[in-house]
């Protein structure tokens, strides 16, 4: 099926179901859709556990939010395949030859979504936080947009807030700080901070704003609350395919620590670091992480 024919049946399909609450046709809006729709229903699974029993709320919340996402991906892009991080096996690397193993259907996809329903499940279930968020993306295999990322969207619902490529954000201005040659932020994990940022942070001489959720620490770079978000202790696709996709979409510069592509939908979904920062600082970070790394 060609693509023009698999939108025109999307687009039938989804006027069948106006009656339904149809969502947006194109992919980039339909992302922001998708993710604001699993953040209501966050909000309401926490408005009705309350934060009693944090446990049962994080498994509530991850189980709604997935359950949300993966229907309405059936009902609205059926073709498309899923990469999840509350899919059964989704961290388990496939490796051509071994037995017993199965070959994901999305390694012969051309179009993926990767979802996180619940970055930042920690601060979901403490009152009173607002620093978690919803990641969807869609990767397709033959797009012109940096790591194939065609379409990203991060809901913050407890900020009352959606960044996605549909709207992309402003480019940051340079706060006067970083102009004056002043201590740049970088964001980092509110309770596992890695000792390699720890480190960087020191040689840098910066500052490290902690926070959760790896969309909310780009979501801030991208807001210009921080400068830049640099992580190196262990991450998969789902935790930065949607604000990688906003970022860059944005203007910012999103890689691996070493500065080589990051690239989505592999055999092997473990992605474990990234750096995303103003095009300006990119030389500076990437100069001084390679340090980091020469030292370890």
């Amino acid at each position: 099926m060609g693509e023009q024919t698999k939108v025109s049946a999307r687009v039938t399909g989804q006027r069948d179901g106006a009656d339904s609450g149809a969502p947006p046709v194109i992919d980039a809006a339909f992302a922001r859709w998708l993710a604001d729709r699993a953040g209501q229903e966050l909000l309401r699974v926490r408005a009705q556990m309350g934060h009693a029993d944090g446990k049962a709320l994080k498994a509530a919340g991850d189980k709604a939010a997935h359950d949300l996402l993966r229907a309405e991906l059936a009902r609205w892009r059926p073709a498309d395949a899923v990469l999840s991080e509350e899919d059964e096996h989704a961290r388990v690397a496939w490796r051509e030859g071994e037995p017993d193993t199965v070959r994901p259907d999305r390694l012969g996809a051309s179009r993926v979504w990767i979802v996180d329903p619940l970055d930042g499940t920690r601060e979901f279930s403490e009152e009173g936080r607002s620093d978690w968020a919803v990641h969807v993306a869609l990767w397709t295999a033959d797009s012109s947009s940096p790591a194939c990322l065609s379409a990203g969207a991060v809901a913050m619902p407890a900020q009352h807030r959606t960044i996605a490529t549909d709207n992309p954000p402003a480019y940051p201005p340079m706060p006067l700080e970083s102009a004056t040659g002043g201590a740049i932020r970088i964001a980092a994990s509110r309770t596992r901070p890695p000792a390699f940022v720890t480190a960087l942070a020191e040689d840098l001489g910066a500052e490290l704003v902690p926070m959760g959720s790896a969309g909310v620490k780009i979501a801030a770079v991208i807001s210009g609350e921080a400068d830049a978000y640099v992580h190196a202790g262990g991450q998969y696709e789902w935790d930065s395919a949607a604000p990688v996709a906003v970022a860059l979409a944005t203007g910012l510069h999103a890689s691996r620590v070493d500065g080589s592509p990051l690239v989505y939908n592999r055999a092997d979904p473990k992605l474990p670091d990234l750096v995303v920062c103003r095009k300006d600082l990119a030389p500076r970070l990437l100069a001084a992480i390679g340090k980091q790394l020469r030292t370890q």
